[in-house]
């Protein structure tokens, strides 16, 4: 199937509704952030399970917070891309149920979706690891303690040895559940239990859509596989919704 075709076939699931949106670090990327595991990827030259820990946070912040500063906390002047853009125009009109989401970017919200599943967390809000109280952006880049009981701020990413949210993961099953269309954006799917629901929603009877530079190990039970850049992918699907 060409190019052209996929983006045709696309667009003709997306109009028919039902849609689920599941977007990976590929998507990021193409607003300029860093993906994870690529050759210059975050963990390229980090380890995760010691510097994204609750051991770091707990026993070595400011190694933990130096990693967040100059890794994960995404500028201003990082904008949505044209990606973002289009799924977030495909939920006003009514055809995105739901976006699952690996980022901790928040681009999503920012380009305008609001049904949006954080299976990893979220860089904001930032708050205190010992009592809860909500904190200040600007106080954990600078390495300020909680205002109300000293102890040491964070962003609302989930850490190695910590679990992945439950309402989050709840919605993405209902979501998997019942679509007629899954979009896989810009994911390797390599990681579980993320990558268990595009199974699921196959299973279920959807059509599988993936878009994704690089193969995946899913691509071959996919109705629909792109190695192509998201954003000129949807944008070659938006201009055939008609």
């Amino acid at each position: 199937m060409s190019f052209d075709d996929k983006a045709r076939e696309v667009a003709s699931l997306v109009r028919a509704g039902g849609v689920v949106i599941f977007s990976g670090a590929g998507l990021s990327t193409e607003s300029g952030l860093l993906d994870f595991r690529s050759k210059d990827g975050i963990w390229a030259h980090a380890d995760p399970t010691r510097l994204a820990s609750v051991g770091a946070l707990e026993n070595n912040y400011d190694e933990f917070l130096e990693f967040y500063k100059a890794r994960l906390f995404v500028p201003d002047e990082v904008l949505p891309n044209v990606g973002h853009k289009i799924i977030a125009g495909w939920e006003k009109r009514g055809y995105v149920d739901g976006v699952i989401t690996q980022n901790v970017d928040r681009l999503h919200q920012r380009a305008g979706s609001e049904k949006v599943w954080e299976l990893h967390g979220s860089l904001e809000p930032v708050y205190c690891h010992s009592c809860g109280k909500m904190g200040e952006r600007g106080d954990f880049l600078a390495g300020k303690p909680c205002s109300a009981c000293g102890g040491h701020l964070r962003p609302s990413v989930v850490l190695f040895g910590e679990m992945l949210p439950q309402n989050a993961l709840e919605a993405a099953d209902e979501l998997s559940d019942n679509c007629r269309t899954f979009i896989v954006l810009g994911s390797s799917l390599v990681v579980s239990p993320a990558n268990y629901f595009p199974r699921q929603a196959k299973m279920r009877g959807a059509k599988l859509v993936i878009v994704n530079r690089e193969p995946t190990p899913l691509d071959g039970i996919a109705d629909v596989a792109a190695h192509e850049g998201i954003g000129e992918f949807l944008s070659a699907a938006e201009r055939y919704m008609g």
